[in-house]
């Protein structure tokens, strides 16, 4: 039995069927998790939703912000951006059943010893808080409620945690760090402009995993979103968003010990525009 993590595949479907055959993936032996962001940008979102899907308990996958876009564009609650490619999942017949299958995605996991967010986690949470912050979100989306939550979803304030929130205040804290979360303050103030590389931080503000005393410190979290991020050198963060959307590669890590081991595993994907791009 084999435990793969999968970087953001973004309606990649081509290259996630590629990546998934050089794994040798086995629905009966093996487990993968995907962490989030499957949809939107590339040429075959759908395509990805039906794969996942059919991949049954096999495959757990993350909500990413480019997922709850889909979510809430569907329902009325965003308009579509220019550079969308969610028709082919709005157009489908079966599109009701997809986008619930999707909203009742979980906001993050935990599995031999790694935590799995899509963006991020603030300085002032431990695994166990993570986990369950993630939870009181999921019961949200889940629940009978969510369309009237999702019209209070976007927004960045507030800015950082207080263990005082409540309503959407706080699930909308919660969400943008799971989500959006790139760079923050020491104490936990969280920034959405900048989306370049950890050396380009603004003033006062560094990559959320360089946080002095960050509670999730010395244990493994993996996550994706941050596709120009670039290589990370810790051992207990394993970014694998590596912008196969944007002419990259698409990236699994075989977990092999709760200790943080990996192995890496690309493949390049077929619209890449940048033959040279390092993945």
């Amino acid at each position: 039995m084999a435990l793969y993590l999968i970087g953001d595949v973004q309606g990649c479907n081509a290259a996630l069927g590629q990546l998934l055959d050089k794994l040798a993936f086995s629905p009966s032996r093996d487990t993968v998790f995907l962490l989030g962001d499957l949809v939107n940008r590339g040429p075959d979102s759908l395509g990805v939703l039906r794969r996942v899907i059919a991949l049954d308990g096999a495959a757990q996958a993350l909500l990413g912000n480019h997922d709850l876009h889909l979510l809430a564009t569907a329902s009325g609650v965003r308009k579509p951006h220019r550079n969308d490619t969610v028709d082919d999942i709005l157009d489908a017949p079966d599109r009701d059943a997809l986008l619930t299958w999707l909203r009742h995605r979980p906001m993050a996991l935990q599995a031999q010893g790694w935590l799995m967010v899509h963006a991020g986690v603030l300085p002032a949470w431990d695994v166990a808080q993570t986990l369950t912050l993630a939870g009181e979100l999921q019961a949200v989306l889940r629940g009978p409620d969510w369309l009237h939550f999702m019209h209070h979803l976007y927004g960045n304030q507030p800015d950082r945690w207080r263990d005082d929130l409540a309503g959407f205040d706080r699930l909308r804290v919660i969400v943008n760090a799971l989500t959006r979360l790139r760079f923050c303050t020491a104490d936990g103030v969280m920034e959405f402009e900048t989306k370049d590389s950890a050396s380009a931080a603004p003033p006062g503000f560094m990559p959320w995993f360089e946080a002095p005393g960050r509670h999730t410190a010395g244990r493994p979290v993996a996550f994706g979103h941050w596709s120009t991020l670039g290589r990370v050198q810790r051992a207990d963060v394993l970014p694998l968003d590596t912008g196969c959307v944007w002419g990259g590669c698409l990236t699994a890590a075989r977990l092999l010990d709760d200790r943080g081991g990996v192995e890496r595993i690309d493949v390049r994907c077929a619209q890449a525009q940048r033959p040279g791009k390092r993945c």
